[in-house]
């Protein structure tokens, strides 16, 4: 069974950094396809970021240019560096993966497992 499980949310002021980790255990194969999503107060979750196999790597609009999804050793290992964040990007922030079979990879995918959240909180 795949067990999902972040850390590094916190407070920051806009404008600041966060990086945000998810260990992935129970995967039989390396490099597998994972992602985030947010959930606001009283919003709908919305995809954030995907990374697959092959490193390709699939951004909401809304962060482009300033959050970057990566991989870390061990290779289960997912991040997400945030940058230049904003008020709007407080939110709990959850890894997810694997995508549902035939859902493709990106961060409008249907995913199977999350983990349990760390929130995010970025004041102006």
């Amino acid at each position: 069974q795949i067990q999902l499980v972040e850390s590094g949310g916190g407070s920051v002021q806009a404008g600041g950094s966060l990086r945000l980790s998810c260990e992935a255990h129970g995967y039989s194969y390396n490099r597998p396809c994972m992602g985030w999503f947010r959930q606001a107060p009283g919003k709908e979750r919305e995809g954030v970021a995907a990374i697959d196999s092959n490193g390709i790597t699939s951004y909401a609009q809304s962060v482009k240019g300033r959050f970057t999804i990566s991989r870390d050793s061990p290779e289960n290992t997912l991040v997400l560096q945030m940058n230049s964040l904003k008020p709007e990007d407080t939110a709990t922030y959850f890894c997810v993966g694997p995508p549902v079979f035939g859902g493709g990879c990106t961060q409008d995918s249907e995913f199977n497992t999350w983990g349990q959240g760390t929130q995010v909180t970025v004041s102006s």
